[in-house]
């Protein structure tokens, strides 16, 4: 499989994440989207590992996926407490949070 394949289905979910967080108003949602964007940042790294025949690039992937469960830890944790003080996870009500 070219490399280039690999590259337009990172290309392709990148752009999908960044259309979730522009357009989402859910929390969670905007969460997800940046997510889909962290997978896509993995496949390009991965894929360039395999043609430059090196496992630097699958280490980077690992140690962005600890980076990446630690984000969605700190992220759900916020959208409870949003929900405690809001009774909902709109991004909207999170402007009102400002300390």
């Amino acid at each position: 499989m070219p490399t280039q394949a690999y590259l337009l289905l990172s290309a392709a979910l990148f752009c999908l994440g960044i259309y979730g967080v522009l357009t989402r108003r859910n929390a969670i949602g905007v969460l997800v989207a940046i997510e889909l964007m962290a997978n896509a940042v993995n496949i390009n790294l991965v894929a360039f590992s395999r043609v430059w025949g090196s496992l630097t690039g699958q280490a980077f992937t690992l140690f962005s996926l600890a980076l990446t469960v630690s984000e969605v830890v700190v992220g759900l944790a916020i959208v409870i407490l949003l929900y405690r003080a809001h009774q909902s996870v709109l991004t909207d009500s999170a402007s009102e949070m400002k300390g």
